[in-house]
């Protein structure tokens, strides 16, 4: 019932107060109901069994055509006016409303049935004392919960205790931010000493108020009542729905948001019913149709007042008026009249073949064995039905960059030791040969704690670290104790890192696999294996990484007593710190970093330094002393740090590659050519974004200049912005130029469009997600848009999901595009629903983007195909079938308004009424479906080989408003020579027999075949590519013509069925003369002639691209498929940062007394369930976190199958 309160509760007047603060208690639901906090049960669907059919009638009847077929049917019951039956309406409405119904239903049903799904998990819940297990949908707000290791977060919880040491719980969050690295929770310490006991848990009565339901992921403000004392509450205190629990046996929560208040829902945006810009375009049209009918009808119906009074009074004495009618009265029943026979000018069945059309491109998207994923076993799929044409009009394309542009797997590539680099394969001749996965891998048989996935290709590496060599052995000992992974031996010898970013743990298992392993910590130690030798070593301190350091460093004690400190950073912070003997190191190391750069790779520098004992202490003292103080205490740390990193000796540096999907750079690159503008909307962090910009050629060296917005004021965000502004395009006026507009039905929409302005040269545009909060205010967004609109690529980072959507909004309200939002995580859900098109890539964050999208597949690369190739088809296909369906039926109906001229203006009309009710239905139908369905002006190779064949789409060329006059004014042309020349014809003319054979069926059969054959000449015209379905559907459309006509004509069907078929003869007594063949080919050739000569003509002079290509389509044999050659080396003097969290580190739980203690090995559910998944089984050792789950582990037989395959 959420849909109908959600929908009739504002019409009724029902005002929904709003939520100023939360207050519940735990363990008391009858308190909390009192407060009517929403359940836990989601809705995603739009209907329910009850509002179907109302809903649904409603969305179609706000079709102006359906809502006419409706009044035209309610007309054609009154018998005065009506020279049809109801039901040639009737039936074809029905019809129109049961295919889009049904389509609708089965839409809705899949979101019913995941949401089913979802509202139906079990979760433990505490209740009466005792732990039950219970559905989902079943949890209230003030709900004690209890969670273990690797379940999904059930709803937005307080965290009350967990099993881990301090309280802590290991989350990923990856359905919110799209990031898989670890998140750490950890609870309060006067709930946490309730352990698991749930004696103590039952008796828990703590209150809590806090902030009203939000979507704001990175904040909470609340405060816990217990005992009569108050607890402060933040972000780091509550586990949100979408994460999922890692690392952690159990924990317990206390519901604080459930269902639609959750923070994950709370950003999902709403559902909306998307229509495309031809949706709308027709519905304008439809209603300049109406005006243009009714103004026929009124000159028809002024002209039968007219000839009743001067002509009508001498016909009275055969054929008298009924009684009380008169002139006046039978020129206002005429109009109604002819509304009802001119009203073919908008035929019930354009809207079938709509439908048909858009579900017939539909299934070629479902079919294409190229978008076929055979690693997944995934397939493309088009989700909705009615948005396939809008695919060739896209402008702005909106993507998400973890998982849907890269695989979001770290794999560590090259390293640069003491001057040396590693990792690049050369021939005799000293060329540089591509590694493939066919490239002979180092065998790492010799380490028995190797991770058996890691792949390396460099042998020299391996032979220089086991000879020995001190630099290489410092380098990995320097990555194997320089970082805060934390271990998990779950059988001896088999070690899993949990890593806070993806790229510390590609390091650490790199250093692993070529002998220097870690393998354990606790708060005073670091436990390693090198080379097959236990050492450990003393931690004595942790410099941990921040936004602001950039680096991180280790200071350790050797078994030998010797005393090393360890940094990794960026390249610029550690270069500072550098002792001046490594200078020529450093200049060697730094063109290895610009080659690394260039290859769009992760980079970070390594530096030691020995410290002496003496100067350790007093250092550890003052450290002591500043961290126990309380003021100025980061500031003091931040003073003994820069001590003590000072005159580091560089080792080298580390290339990590965060693998970009296959084909994103050459998919990138053919969407640019296409004139469509790729906006990255991330939740990571700048330099990662900026990487993965230069990784797949949206940020390049080439480029002008890239600006970077990252101000923390709404003054500062706009002076960055308009300096950019001002860089770009120094003449351009200081205020945006906005077009103001009406649009849609009746002109009733005010539009807005701020117009593009011209730049020389390529630029690009990073914004952080702080500046973009400031930038999409009120007063900043159109300078926003402005400057964004400018550049050549646009990177937002570290922006929320809500943000994502008001991007989406902003660029739609303001230019006026078609847009299309990529993603494949729940925090891409708002976006996909906000963009005209939304596409959901089934990958590793879940499947909550596909099922909000309208289009799903599993790789990114398949973008060009689904634009370039079907939706360029599906748009061209469109547009061809209305220009002609249009041309067609104004034909059609124009003859009848000439024709009116010489029938008394009485409605008669001018065909059989057989031919009326079959020329849509029968007849024209499926000539213009073949074409509609098969047609393509070149093949998805020529469409890869030109690009440029995309932009007539996004300017609307093909079907618009001046293309609908021109169709009119064909159509007025065409009917005057198919009324004129036949009537001109059968004027006064004999048979050869000298018999009369100007007579009214004669005629009408004669006009009716001209009209016929110059329609299906003309489709012959529109159609490029012929198959034998489309000949098999034009000529037999002409047969069936034939054989209807002769049979309905023939003796028989007028002696069964008298009055419905009078035409008695006229076929057989027309169709065998000659002049009547004649007549035929005459007006076919005067209305073909024109047409013909005016595209030759115009190709000639003003040749398309479209023409320009089908032109060298005719010389040119057929291009072949591009072949795949390795990417071009470009050396690079911007380097990326550091591949670490964005986030501050793990480094005071890493130290803290009380964490990690030494335990005994004990035994832990398997991170790791999905061992059949494609991650898994990749040859390539690719290092990743956390791999996705699946709610069932799966049979030993099932992964066995799998490992077999």
């Amino acid at each position: 019932m959420g849909s109908v309160t959600s929908y009739f509760g504002p019409l009724c007047g029902e005002e929904q107060k709003i939520e100023e603060e939360r207050h519940f208690r735990g363990n008391d639901r009858p308190f909390n109901l009192s407060y009517h906090y929403a359940d836990n049960a989601i809705t995603t669907s739009k209907y329910s069994v009850f509002t179907f059919l109302p809903l649904n009638l409603f969305e179609q009847f706000r079709r102006l055509a359906n809502a006419y077929f409706l009044s035209l049917m309610l007309l054609q019951l009154i018998p005065q006016i009506s020279s049809l039956s109801w039901f040639t309406t009737a039936v074809p409405l029905i019809l129109v409303l049961s295919i889009t119904a049904v389509k609708d239903a089965s839409d809705d049903i899949n979101r019913h049935r995941s949401d089913k799904q979802v509202n139906n998990r079990m979760v433990n819940v505490l209740i009466d004392g005792e732990l039950r297990s219970d559905k989902w949908m079943n949890v209230q707000v003030g709900d004690i919960i209890k969670l273990e290791n690797n379940q999904f977060v059930t709803a937005d919880l307080m965290l009350l205790s967990s099993s881990e040491p301090l309280n802590l719980v290991y989350v990923e969050t990856a359905e919110l931010d799209g990031e898989t690295n670890l998140k750490v929770k950890q609870a309060l310490t006067v709930t946490g000493k309730m352990g698991d006991s749930i004696h103590a848990l039952a008796a828990f009565k703590g209150e809590v108020r806090c902030e009203p339901p939000n979507n704001r992921l990175d904040k909470f403000r609340g405060t816990l009542s217990l005992d009569g004392q108050t607890y402060s509450l933040d972000n780091d205190k509550v586990l949100l729905r979408g994460c999922t629990v890692r690392n952690t046996d159990w924990c317990f929560g206390l519901v604080i948001f459930g269902g639609p208040d959750t923070k994950l829902m709370q950003n999902s945006g709403k559902t909306t019913f998307k229509r495309t810009s031809i949706d709308h375009l027709m519905n304008v049209l439809v209603l300049c149709i109406f005006g243009f009918l009714a103004f026929m009808c009124t000159v028809l119906a002024i002209g039968n007042g007219i000839w009743e009074v001067r002509e009508g009074s001498v016909f009275t004495i055969f054929l008298p008026r009924e009684q009380g009618v008169n002139a006046a009265l039978s020129s206002f029943l005429s109009f109604w009249s002819y509304v009802i026979v001119l009203n073919t000018v908008v035929p019930i069945s354009l809207y079938v073949s709509v439908e048909i059309i858009r579900l017939g491109n539909s299934f070629y998207i479902d079919w294409d064995r190229k978008m076929y994923y055979p690693k997944n076993d995934t397939p493309a799929q088009a989700r909705t039905t009615t948005l396939n044409e809008e695919l060739g009009q896209i402008k702005y394309i909106f993507s998400d960059k973890t998982g849907t542009l890269t695989q979001n797997i770290m794999t560590f590539n090259k390293c640069s030791i003491n001057g040396k680099a590693y990792g690049e394969l050369f021939d005799f001749s000293g060329q540089r040969v591509e590694i493939t996965e066919k490239t002979e891998r180092v065998d790492f048989s010799w380490n028995k704690l190797a991770d058996p996935k890691f792949s390396f290709h460099d042998h020299s590496l391996g032979e220089t670290v086991r000879g020995g060599n001190l630099e290489a052995r410092a380098f990995f000992r320097l990555l194997a104790l320089c970082h805060t992974v934390m271990p998990e031996e779950k059988k001896e010898g088999e070690l899993h890192y949990q890593a806070q970013s993806p790229d510390e743990g590609a390091l650490v298992t790199a250093a692993r696999n070529f002998g220097f392993v870690f393998r354990s910590r606790t708060p005073e130690s670091i436990t390693a294996m090198e080379m097959g030798i236990k050492v450990v070593y003393e931690l004595l301190a942790v410099l941990d990484f921040n936004n602001v350091r950039k680096r991180m460093s280790v200071i350790v004690r050797s078994p030998e007593g010797k005393l090393t400190l360890f940094c990794k950073g960026a390249d610029t912070i550690i270069y500072e710190r550098l002792h001046p003997s490594c200078n020529k190191l450093k200049e060697v190391t730094t063109i290895h970093l610009n080659e690394y750069a260039g290859d769009g790779l992760r980079t970070l520098v390594l530096a030691y330094k020995d410290l002496d004992e003496d100067y350790m202490n007093d250092w550890k003292r003052r450290h002591h002393e500043a961290s126990t103080a309380m003021g100025d205490r980061e500031e003091r740390l931040e003073e003994l740090y820069e001590e003590i990193e000072k005159d580091l000796m560089l080792l080298g540096a580390t290339a990590v590659e965060d693998k970009l999907q296959d084909g994103v750079p050459q998919t990138i690159e053919q969407l640019a050519k296409a004139d469509i503008k790729i906006w990255v909307l991330t939740g990571d962090k700048q330099e990662t974004a900026e990487n993965i910009g230069y990784s797949c050629n949206m940020l390049r060296e080439e480029m002008k200049e890239i600006f970077v917005v990252a101000a923390n004021t709404a003054e500062g965000v706009k002076e960055e912005l308009q300096k950019a502004r001002r860089t770009m395009c120094p003449e351009v006026a200081e205020e945006p130029t906005v077009i103001k507009a009406r649009a849609g039905l009746f002109w009733l929409q005010k539009t807005e469009r701020v117009e593009d302005e011209k730049v020389d040269g390529d630029y690009g545009l990073i914004i952080n997600g702080h500046s973009l909060a400031f930038g999409l205010e009120k007063d900043l967004q159109l300078e926003l848009l402005r400057t964004a609109c400018m550049c050549q690529t646009v990177i937002c980072c570290r922006v929320t999901p809500l943000q994502k959507a008001q991007v989406v909004q902003l660029v739609k309200k303001y230019k006026q595009a078609v847009t299309l939002a990529i993603g494949d995580g729940a925090n891409d859900v708002s976006m996909i629903k906000a963009a005209h098109i939304g596409v959901g890539i089934s990958g590793q964050e879940g499947m909550q983007a596909v099922l909000s999208s309208d289009f799903s597949f599993a790789q990114f690369r398949y973008l060009q195909r689904l634009l370039l190739v079907h939706g360029r088809w599906s748009y061209l296909r469109m547009c061809k079938f209305l220009g002609y369906f249009f041309y067609k039926n104004f034909t059609f109906t124009f003859v009848h308004f000439w024709y009116a001229f010489f029938c008394g203006f009485s409605a008669q009309t001018v065909y059989d009424e057989w031919f009326i009710t079959l020329y849509n239905m029968v007849y024209t139908a499926l000539p213009v479906l073949g074409m509609s369905l098969f047609d393509q002006d070149v093949n998805d190779r020529w469409s890869f080989q030109y690009p440029q064949l995309y932009a007539p789409g996004q300017l609307n060329l093909y079907f618009s408003k001046k293309a609908f006059v021109r169709c009119m004014m064909h159509s007025c042309y065409s009917s005057l020579i198919l009324f004129f020349i036949p009537w001109a014809a059968m004027h006064d003319t004999v048979r050869d027999d000298g018999k009369d054979i100007a007579d009214y069926q004669s005629f009408a059969l004669l006009a009716q075949t001209c009209l016929l054959v110059v329609m299906n000449i003309q489709l012959c015209l529109d159609t490029y590519y012929w198959t034998a379905v489309n000949h098999f559907f034009v000529w037999g459309s002409l047969a069936a013509y034939f054989a209807i006509t002769l049979t309905m004509y023939s003796n028989g069907m007028f002696l069964i069925f008298t009055s419905s078929f009078p035409f008695i003869g006229t076929a057989r007594n027309s169709l065998n003369q000659p002049n009547v063949w004649l007549t035929i080919f005459l007006t076919s050739l005067l209305c073909i002639l024109p047409v013909v000569a005016f595209r030759f003509i115009l190709i000639q002079l003003r040749p398309t691209i479209n023409d320009k290509v089908r032109h060298t389509v005719r010389k040119e044999a057929l291009p072949a498929p591009a072949p795949r050659r390795p990417p071009a080396r470009r050396i690079s003097t911007r380097r990326s940062g550091y591949a670490f969290s964005h986030s501050q580190g793990f480094g005071d739980l890493v130290t803290s007394r009380r964490f990690l203690l030494k335990m005994p090995l004990r035994s832990r559910p398997v991170v790791f369930t999905q061992t059949d998944s494609a991650l898994a089984q990749s040859q390539p050792q690719h290092y990743r976190t956390i791999a996705e789950e699946r709610e069932e582990p799966q049979s030993p037989q099932a992964v066995a199958a799998a490992a077999a395959q």
